[in-house]
């Protein structure tokens, strides 16, 4: 048997009365590698439960929508299977990737999660379960209900977790006076927090999303057509873990972004579109943090929001020269 290990949950939280691409990983040989399915169609089942006003064909249909949205990326390969609804239930470490919904009260801030069992020597993904937190009031109506949260949009987040994506930083938000934060803009469905009720944009990809999900599974040309920038983010001189670098294009006004994941401060964006780049290098929201980064990897938050001083010219097909922003402290 291989051996696997639970990684950690991966959460939606609402945004009321409560960026950048990520990659899960694993470790491979003691360095960190990106976990994905390596084998397809990938294969789930949905619980046979409905909530009020969510029947569970109407649950599998939405899931179903929501895995397609995803399958019709033309630059990225993998595909899905529905196997049949199941009394099962999810997270039971079984071998059997589930979805559905369980009354989780005490999570009175997370909207739905996925957890994965990944093979510890390949990176391999497994399992994946996702759940969908009852306690909310939940719709499949096709243009959405101003009262009830958009179950497929959310679907499509937790999807991408599903698939190995991590969250997003290409959005912005602020405290609420009565806790949590609201969302002021979002520029990625793999933004860690809901607009709210009502809101159903997150059924369609952002360029982010799909430059995240081209670069777990690349097909249809993504790397001969896109670039990739590549560098180091410093601070007198030593490197800075955990900053978010976002790369504009002048010419589609797309936004795709990625993080420094080690000391040397170093960050690959992949998936951009040929041509020149503005390059912006900010902090996360410290109050964000937990959304993207867990407490066993602590990152830099002191540091002045900075833009590279030139632009970066992503060439189609390859890898443009490397370059370092140097920021200075708040």
């Amino acid at each position: 048997m291989k051996p696997v290990v639970l990684a950690l949950l991966a959460a939606l939280a609402f945004s009321q009365p409560l960026h950048a691409y990520l990659h899960f990983t694993g470790l491979r040989a003691g360095k960190p590698v990106a976990i994905t399915w390596e084998r397809a169609p990938v294969r789930w089942f949905a619980t046979d439960r409905g909530v009020p006003g969510v029947s569970p064909s109407d649950f599998q249909a939405a899931m179903a929508r929501a895995f397609s949205v995803w399958e019709a990326v033309p630059t990225a390969s993998i595909a899905f299977q529905f196997a049949g609804f199941s009394g099962a239930e999810p997270f039971e470490d079984d071998g059997v990737s589930v979805v559905g919904f369980q009354d989780e009260p005490d999570l009175d801030r997370v909207l739905g999660a996925t957890g994965f069992l990944i093979d510890t020597v390949t990176g391999e993904i497994v399992e994946a379960d996702i759940f969908f937190n009852s306690t909310f009031p939940w719709s499949t109506a096709a243009g959405g209900d101003p009262d009830r949260f958009d179950l497929e949009s959310v679907a499509v987040h937790e999807a991408g977790h599903f698939l190995g994506l991590g969250h997003s930083a290409l959005g912005e938000t602020e405290p609420r006076p009565d806790g949590g934060r609201r969302v002021l803009a979002s520029g990625a469905v793999m933004f860690p927090i809901s607009f709210g009720r009502g809101v159903t944009h997150d059924r369609e990809l952002q360029p982010d999303d799909v430059a995240g999900v081209s670069a777990l599974y690349p097909d249809g040309g993504f790397r001969a057509e896109t670039g990739v920038a590549r560098g180091r983010v410093t601070r007198n001189g030593a490197g800075v873990r955990g900053a978010h670098v976002v790369a504009y294009s002048q010419q589609t006004g797309r936004l795709v972004g990625g993080f420094t994941l080690n000391d040397g401060g170093e960050f690959e964006i992949a998936g951009l579109s040929p041509g020149a780049h503005v390059i912006r290098v900010e902090p996360l929201d410290d109050a964000d943090v937990d959304s993207f980064f867990s407490a066993r990897s602590p990152i830099d938050l002191d540091f002045q929001v900075t833009f590279h001083p030139r632009l970066f010219a992503a060439p189609r097909g390859g890898t443009g020269e490397p370059f370092t922003v140097a920021v200075r402290p708040k």
